[in-house]
């Protein structure tokens, strides 16, 4: 069977134009990327979920691709809108939103503000704790996504904050918007933690690396034991913080066991 193709549209939100990659027919999933990453981290994941019958969708956050704006997020509210109007642009009905690391806080704050557009959530290394990454992980994210650095240096930081041991962090090289990650990152600081928390009341799929050192598992369990049987935690071996690069087939299988669960 062939593979859905692959569509770029542009959605016009105000000033703020969002260029989304949609493949695929049937319910949607919106899969929302890391910090300073792009839509294609999903190109593997965005075939087999298609594949799988559903029809996925990819924005691109503001900076990255042909999405712009004049200005920053202002908060995670903002970056929340932006997807709510992609859902909107698409047909509307409740999706199932999908959040890789810092898009994470972006499908639960969207679930928190719009939950009629949002039939359920999937947390992929999440890092839900309270307070934010330690410093030396958060210069680790940065010296990742430093085109400055050397690449041996960034390797090695790559391999600190994103790849389990033995997984191969080179492919992580590319993709990096130091741009966008600062002003995600702003975004995220100005928003409250306990603000997305909850991710409303949609059921949560939370997909947990086996060795994270931004995202551990107890922090899974205890988002479970906060907020009961609306959360299901499936740990995903041999990953870390990349886990869509390193495990993509896994996670793919989840969401469209989660995807089935939704929609009998």
């Amino acid at each position: 069977m062939s593979s859905p193709s692959v569509t770029s549209t542009i959605v016009q939100r105000g000033p703020v134009r969002i260029e989304v990659l949609a493949q695929g027919a049937g319910h949607r999933v919106v899969l929302l990327p890391s910090l300073g990453r792009g839509a294609t981290d999903f190109d593997v994941m965005a075939e087999r979920i298609a594949a799988a019958g559903y029809r996925v969708l990819r924005p691109q956050p503001r900076g990255i691709g042909a999405s712009t704006s004049p200005a920053p997020y202002a908060d995670l509210h903002d970056c929340a809108a932006d997807i709510a109007a992609v859902i909107e642009h698409d047909g509307g009905g409740a999706a199932l939103v999908a959040g890789h690391a810092f898009g994470n806080r972006v499908a639960r704050m969207l679930a928190t503000d719009r939950p009629e557009l949002v039939r359920g959530v999937s947390l992929i290394a999440a890092n839900v704790g309270h307070a934010p990454s330690t410093p030396p992980i958060r210069e680790a994210i940065r010296n990742s996504a430093d085109n400055a650095l050397p690449d041996d240096e960034r390797l090695k930081a790559l391999r600190f904050a994103f790849f389990a041991p033995g997984n191969d962090p080179t492919p992580w090289l590319e993709g990096w918007h130091p741009e966008v990650l600062a002003a995600q990152r702003i975004a995220g600081d100005r928003t409250s933690r306990q603000a997305d928390y909850a991710a409303g009341n949609a059921p949560i799929l939370y997909l947990q690396p086996g060795h994270d050192p931004l995202a551990h598992v107890e922090d899974a369990h205890e988002f479970k034991r906060a907020l009961g049987d609306r959360v299901t935690v499936v740990v995903i071996d041999n990953a870390s913080h990349a886990a869509i690069e390193e495990q993509p087939e896994a996670i793919s299988a989840a969401l469209v066991g989660f995807a089935r669960r939704l929609w009998p």
